[in-house]
């Protein structure tokens, strides 16, 4: 059997978060206006303090998405019984636009791991039409694939992680 390169595969988002799907539409997150989140990289929580850019491919107008941001190792790796923890969630995104032309269901939340490194978990899903979709009731043990079947949103057509640890401040050591 074939060792997968897939960073989704390799990073456990397959299996932990989503089953396994084909990409079909290009999901571009961008943070301060820096460089492109690719999956795997690590960024720091002063670098993620605010909400990023969100690009969404596709080709139609009046095709809609939904973005789920979720970190499946809350409160920690070893112990993620808050997994998922939601921590953005923005419905009917129209195509080739960005989450800020949806509508934000969940207000950003800023990830703030306190041990282990987080997994920080973007997932795109194409919707079936315009629809309403309600806000969940907490943040914590939020499920990704539950919300799809919930709102009939089948497999992801995008997704990204980054990883995420706590920051240090070394001014604060002493």
């Amino acid at each position: 059997m074939p060792r997968s390169t897939d960073p989704l595969v390799i990073g456990r988002v397959i299996g932990d978060v989503l089953d396994s799907f084909t990409s079909s539409v290009s999901l571009r997150i961008v943070y301060n206006n820096s460089a492109e989140l690719i999956n795997c990289c690590e960024l720091k929580p002063s670098q993620i303090v605010n909400q990023p850019r969100v690009e969404v491919g596709g080709d139609d107008l009046r095709t809609f998405y939904t973005l789920v941001m979720v970190d499946p190792d809350a409160p920690s790796p070893g112990n993620p019984n808050q997994r998922e923890y939601l921590h953005w969630l923005v419905v009917n995104i129209p195509g080739t636009t960005g989450a800020n032309f949806g509508e934000e269901v969940v207000g950003y939340e800023c990830p703030r791991p306190t041990a282990g490194i987080h997994r920080i978990v973007f997932v795109l899903f194409r919707q079936t039409g315009r629809q309403s979709i309600y806000a969940p009731g907490w943040r914590q043990n939020f499920s990704t694939r539950d919300f799809s079947e919930v709102y009939n949103l089948g497999s992801p057509v995008a997704a990204t992680y980054f990883n995420c640890k706590r920051q240090i401040d070394a001014r604060s050591r002493r």
